[in-house]
């Protein structure tokens, strides 16, 4: 069970349409709180890229980012639906939740491998390695912060005191 819940903590972040202000708003505080900058501004910032280069990248990283964003909501609700059922998580929800975990991050991979040829296309190999670099990196600090605040399958459990029986 807590493999399950590893899978689920790293698979998980951002917003609903509801919450996608508010996730969107972590990201960047999560961000900010380490760097100190937005992450725009950090990308363009690592990347220094020649002006010829910069304007397709660009345009290449604002489409990324709004796919990227949408799978991030999916995510969100993964985590809101894990929330929700907590303290009557049965074999069935967790591994729904699991697989839908799972096929979120498949569909993040997928993502990165077709901007990958994108990026690497419009402005090199070494260029587009190191955005997604800087992207893996990012998207590990969030997630980090999001896992420490996701208990694990039964965490709570173990901190409630058994009531007496007289």
């Amino acid at each position: 069970m807590k493999k399950t819940i590893i899978v689920l903590a790293a698979c998980f972040i951002t917003a609903t349409t509801f919450a996608q202000d508010a996730v969107s708003k972590e990201d960047i505080d999560v961000i900010q709180s380490v760097f100190g900058k937005e992450k725009k501004e950090l990308v363009q910032q690592y990347m220094t890229l020649p002006a010829d280069q910069s304007a397709k990248f660009w345009t290449i990283y604002d489409e990324y980012e709004v796919k990227r964003k949408e799978l991030n909501r999916q995510r969100i609700n993964i985590i809101q639906d894990y929330a929700n059922a907590y303290d009557k998580l049965d074999n069935a929800k967790a591994d729904d939740l699991a697989k839908r975990a799972l096929e979120n991050e498949i569909s993040l991979d997928k993502l990165h491998l077709q901007y990958y040829k994108k990026v690497s296309t419009a402005v090199g190999g070494v260029n587009a390695a190191k955005f997604f670099q800087l992207e893996g990196y990012l998207q590990t600090i969030i997630k980090a912060h999001v896992m420490d605040q996701i208990p694990f399958i039964g965490e709570l459990d173990k901190t409630k005191k058994p009531t007496s029986q007289m």
